[in-house]
């Protein structure tokens, strides 16, 4: 019952502001894909840049960012969470 507007993040990236406000109050670190050969070459998992440097790299690299994303009703799900999909 949704209508759904889809964005290709390779062709139409998100700006640093947009991820910025996409992201709000929660852990940034979760926008961030571990499968990412930047990620994995740069060892995020254990040295996680700063919240300020992952933007700029998200916003460089949408590669980089954890998919799908999807925006509902003012919530945001990251990944295939199935349960924050289904309460939607």
């Amino acid at each position: 019952g949704y209508q759904l507007d889809l964005r290709d993040l390779g062709k139409d990236r998100l700006s640093a502001e947009e991820l910025e406000k996409l992201i709000g109050s929660r852990d940034y670190r979760d926008f961030l894909n571990p499968r990412n050969e930047l990620y994995r070459r740069k060892k995020m998992k254990e040295k996680p840049p700063s919240r300020q440097e992952a933007i700029r790299l998200m916003a460089r690299e949408p590669n980089l960012i954890r998919r799908p994303v999807i925006v509902a009703e003012g919530r945001v799900v990251v990944g295939f969470d199935e349960d924050g999909i289904a309460r939607l």
